[in-house]
């Protein structure tokens, strides 16, 4: 076992007897493997407060299984609290903390095995990128989706009865009294935002991906069966050491392709396009950003959750959770492993859809192509992506005169300021991974237009990236992105913005030598960045290669 050399032999004493004192018995230390449950709890971000009881079923599932089991903590940072100001450059980051965290623990303590306990959304992908990373035989329990609010019968959710609030609270839609009771009822309790938003569209991926349990990526945080679960993914965690099932035996091509494809046919978050390539990398496959919309076009789309339709991760759970969605997609599935030790196809094949209103047959889609889009032209020649699920049917080629903003706060000023019209293309820019730095999401400024009643009428296109919330014809990612002198710092207002999602194409009324005459006059922008962001800035990738550390 990894862990002997820290625990066996007379030169280790001093190891050991560090390890009694924190209460490890001297009978079983020889011959047990040593389990770290990587636990991203914390007090103050509503999807991980309910993780100390994860962990004690977590350990109880090690110390059946036969191991010994060691909690160690890592940080979790809430981007619906971080939105909207300049603590949002810290979460896209913190992704690459989180991932160091476990390789530094899980190596400096020499852990046979890691159990993994997530769930919001940049926590789960950092900690796959460690799993991929390391690996040693890892598990994820991802920590589960919340339960819908309720007002006078109707369900509430954070985005659209909070943020989205705002927007009408600015037109004048609501007084302050009727927005404060949407805040006290949106978020009943403990889990991630209720619909598929980055934090459950990843947790369903982690499941497709076959590094969680079969029902893992839907179970409600409050329920009983997350806690059976993290019992049962503890003693797992055990079995997998004995039998040296590591991560990159699970995290194949097979594996990203089967995410993908559950990614596209459920309307997930954009931002899995950031994570599975960053986790891909990890793992020692090259994931370029062709593939989701490769995948996009062939797999029709069976779910719509919100921010794109009405139903919540609830539903979906009740519907049969993700191995009922295999089920429906099993055509387009490649039989690759998971942690349970039975196949995806095993899993697909033996599933059954309970809600057939929840979970849509093939033959009866809520869309005939997937939900996500990569857009390609001259404001964009490495890649943008649109969550095209999120888009009615009428904005899906749009064309406007260019409403530019260096940065999420003066565009939001022109919108609450009602400066935005019909027709408008708002560019927002210098929000990228190395110019923002940190890639804010950009849910503050679409939720406002939705709120407004502008969402159908106007696009947003930026180098910065969106919440899994945001709906609308919004392209972000933008590649290269303006702090690397990419196209879009050469747009100026009233450039006429060309958007085709069905022809894949974003481009500007501009030739190739207007761009470059522009460019000569460009400067890149020189804002005082102080702390660890200064280093990130200047070792952080471009967004079509995951936004990764060089």
């Amino acid at each position: 076992m990894r862990s002997d050399k820290i625990k066996k032999g007379p030169s280790r004493a001093p190891s050991r007897a560090l390890l009694y004192a924190c209460g490890v018995d001297s009978a079983e230390i020889q011959k047990k493997p040593f389990i770290g449950i990587a636990s991203s709890f914390s007090d103050i971000v509503p999807g991980h407060i309910n993780m100390r009881r994860l962990e004690e079923a977590a350990l109880k599932g090690v110390h059946a299984g036969g191991g010994i089991g060691f909690r160690f903590g890592l940080p979790a940072i809430c981007d619906g609290i971080a939105m909207g100001h300049p603590g949002m450059r810290y979460s896209l980051p913190s992704r690459e903390l989180i991932a160091d965290s476990v390789e530094s623990v899980a190596n400096a303590h020499s852990l046979d095995g890691l159990i993994l306990l997530a769930s919001c959304d940049k926590i789960t992908p950092g900690m796959l990128m460690a799993a991929a990373r390391l690996d040693i035989p890892s598990i994820l329990v991802t920590a589960g989706p919340m339960l819908s609010g309720r007002k006078q019968g109707r369900r509430l959710s954070l985005v659209r009865d909070t943020f989205e609030a705002v927007g009408n609270y600015e037109a004048g839609k609501i007084d302050s009294s009727v927005l404060e009771d949407l805040a006290l009822r949106a978020c009943p309790g403990c889990g991630s935002c209720q619909g598929l938003y980055t934090a459950n569209t990843m947790n369903s991926l982690t499941e497709a991906l076959g590094m969680s349990l079969p029902g893992c990526g839907t179970a409600p945080a409050v329920s009983a069966e997350k806690e059976r679960l993290s019992y049962t993914s503890g003693k797992k965690a055990v079995e997998l050491v004995k039998k040296k099932v590591t991560p990159r035996k699970i995290l194949t091509e097979a594996a990203f392709s089967n995410a993908i494809t559950v990614d596209v046919a459920t309307g997930g978050s954009t931002n899995t396009v950031l994570h599975l390539p960053a986790v891909a990398r990890e793992a020692g496959i090259e994931l370029d950003i062709s593939v989701f919309d490769s995948i996009s076009r062939k797999v029709p789309q069976i779910l719509s959750l919100r921010p794109g339709g009405e139903n919540f991760m609830e539903d979906l759970h009740w519907a049969g959770g993700i191995p009922a969605v295999l089920n429906r997609l099993s055509v387009f599935l490649k039989n690759s492993p998971t942690v349970s030790g039975r196949k995806i196809l095993d899993i697909a094949r033996s599933a059954e859809v309970e809600d057939i209103k929840v979970v849509r047959a093939r033959s009866n889609p809520y869309r005939t192509t997937g939900g996500i889009a990569i857009l390609y032209g001259n404001i964009c020649p490495d890649g943008a992506v649109v969550k095209s699920s999120a888009v009615e049917e009428k904005n899906m080629v749009m064309t406007g005169p260019a409403r530019v903003f260096n940065g999420e706060e003066p565009a939001v000023r022109a919108i609450r300021a009602g400066k935005i019209k019909k027709g408008d293309v708002i560019v927002i820019r210098n929000e990228g991974p190395c110019g923002g730095p940190g890639m804010r999401e950009m849910l503050g400024p679409t939720s406002m237009l939705a709120g407004m009643g502008l969402e159908k009428d106007v696009a947003l296109i930026t180098d910065g990236r969106f919440s899994g919330g945001t709906r609308g014809p919004c392209v972000g990612h933008i590649s290269p992105e303006a702090a690397r002198g990419g196209a879009i710092a050469a747009l100026r207002d009233g450039d006429i913005i060309e958007i085709n999602i069905p022809e894949r194409s974003l481009n500007v009324r501009l030739t190739d030598q207007d761009i470059s005459l522009r460019m000569t006059r460009w400067r890149k922008p020189s804002g005082k960045i102080s702390g660890w962001l200064a280093r990130y800035r200047e070792a952080v990738t471009s967004a079509s290669e995951g936004a990764v550390l060089r």
